[in-house]
């Protein structure tokens, strides 16, 4: 484990254990007494998770000890596993233009609003996300959708005006995905 963060909320006795094993674990470990220590530590840090005796927010980034005793072994196990699951989350979120797109649900929101799409449009508006340039048909055709060339087909111009309908009716959006003389572009 690198450059995870544990914040011991509320109990001084595990943040003294953890922080004699800090160096061991790999993990940098902070106490916070109070709310207002909690909030400042929560401002500055990143990949953190807070270790509490009772719930303290609606967000994932905490565990619960509610039944202690507790073997060591076994905790340790379950922060592997709750760091692993944060990462995993983090990771399958990009954001694209003022769009938040989440891979793993395969939703595309704007502020409260929230769209289902397929996977070949998340695959699509990622692969043209991160080209700088307009992409044309026959390479969305291989990279994205997988066809051999000289396939022919209108597969990517009906998925894409579909998209672009979907987009416009939810978000009022006519301009995230482009068509443009040599392919289609985010820009």
């Amino acid at each position: 484990m690198s450059n995870q963060n544990l914040i011991i909320y509320r109990c001084s006795s595990l943040y003294h254990i953890l922080k004699e094993l800090e160096q061991d674990l790999n993990i940098q470990v902070f106490e916070a007494v109070n709310e207002k220590n909690l909030s400042s530590l929560i401002l500055t840090l990143q990949n953190y998770l807070i270790v509490t005796s009772k719930k303290i927010s609606e967000k994932n980034e905490y565990v619960i000890l509610d039944k202690l005793p507790i073997k060591l072994s076994k905790l340790l196990e379950i922060l592997n596993i709750k760091f692993l699951k944060n990462k995993f989350v983090n990771q399958s979120k990009i954001e694209i233009k003022n769009y938040l797109i989440d891979l793993n649900s395969r939703e595309i929101s704007y502020q409260n609003t929230k769209l289902k799409l397929t996977e070949k449009e998340i695959n699509t508006i990622v692969y043209l996300s991160n080209k700088k340039k307009p992409i044309s048909i026959r390479e969305l055709q291989t990279k994205v959708w997988g066809y051999q060339l000289g396939m022919e087909t209108h597969t990517v111009e009906t998925h894409i005006y579909r998209l672009r309908k979907k987009i416009s009716k939810t978000f009022d959006d006519d301009n995230l995905l482009l068509s443009k003389k040599n392919g289609y572009q985010i820009t």
